[in-house]
């Protein structure tokens, strides 16, 4: 069960400004996350994501703008243990073990979950008493989520949580997550890895030049890229020849598969089978979140203030 916290939103970042020299990272960015709400942030780099990150948890002083966590400052939030977090920067030392990382952080906290439930629910016990640095980088992600989860969060942040894990190491945390989530905690993490975000975020934020481009459900945001995209096997396809179809907008060969991005499907269906006709197991279908964020963040970027 989580913690009790005041009813309203988890988080809500209002007109937040932070600049680096000439560099404005987060741009008069406003956010709203309702409690028991799993958004995926996602963005080209440099687009603001770790700086609202770190903005957010009190890692970094705005320039402008205000964060509040549960109606609270981000340092009563995190002192209150409402606030894990699993960031990109940061480490622990190397002869430290997972298990003594775990026990000290539940003393830190007021409601801490017990250190060998943590431990079993993020997969280390097996490597509790190993040196910290003795362990591959998928091994000291899942400690470094495991501490994160040691203060009974009701808010997960999770800034890039998979990098460096493998594919069956993946599959485990996101299972662990579902189950973490079904508990009614908030998570918001920032992902490179777009099917993570099209299969387990409820919502997506999508920033560009520290400024929210998109907003909205999965299938919403995928819907903002306009056409469709015509995929088939194509015997002795030439891509410069596909590409001048009518309709077409891009191609990409997939194995022996190959990728139509269209303005208009059917007039690209049409001339594909006209000049391939011994074109097979077609498929039309709706972009996904990757041609949505591909369109969304090759836009201009927007024209920042003085």
């Amino acid at each position: 069960m989580t913690q009790t916290t005041d009813v309203g939103a988890a988080v809500r970042i209002t007109d937040l400004t932070k600049s680096y020299g000439q560099v404005r990272a987060v741009d008069s960015l406003d956010l709203t996350i309702a409690p028991g709400e799993v958004v995926a942030l996602l963005g080209p780099n440099g687009a603001g994501k770790s700086t609202t990150i770190d903005t957010l948890l009190g890692l970094t002083r705005p320039d402008a703008g205000e964060v509040a966590l549960f109606g609270r400052t981000p340092r009563e939030a995190m002192n209150r243990g409402l606030v894990g977090a699993m960031l990109q920067s940061g480490g622990f030392p190397e002869d430290i073990t997972p298990g003594e990382l775990v026990r000290l952080s539940t003393a830190l906290f007021p409601s801490p979950l017990d250190p060998a439930d943590v431990m079993a629910r993020t997969g280390i016990t097996d490597i509790a008493g190993n040196r910290f640095g003795k362990l591959s980088g998928g091994q000291k992600q899942r400690v470094r989520f495991a501490v994160a989860l040691t203060c009974n969060p009701d808010l997960l942040v999770l800034d890039e949580p998979t990098v460096a894990m493998d594919v069956a190491a993946r599959r485990e945390f996101w299972a662990s997550m579902h189950r973490l989530a079904a508990d009614g905690r908030t998570v918001l993490f920032a992902t490179h890895y777009l099917a993570e975000a099209e299969e387990f975020a409820d919502r997506v934020v999508l920033l560009r030049s520290g400024r929210v481009v998109a907003d909205g459900s999965v299938a919403a945001v995928r819907a903002l890229a306009a056409g469709r995209v015509v995929s088939a096997v194509v015997p002795g396809a030439d891509p410069a020849g596909l590409a001048a179809l009518p309709g077409v907008t891009d191609v990409d060969a997939q194995g022996p598969r190959t990728r139509l991005v269209c303005a208009d499907s059917d007039a690209a269906l049409r001339a594909l089978l006209a000049a391939y006709p011994a074109a097979r197991d077609i498929e039309v279908a709706a972009h996904g979140l990757e041609d949505a964020f591909v369109a969304l963040t090759a836009a201009e970027p927007v024209t920042q203030g003085a």
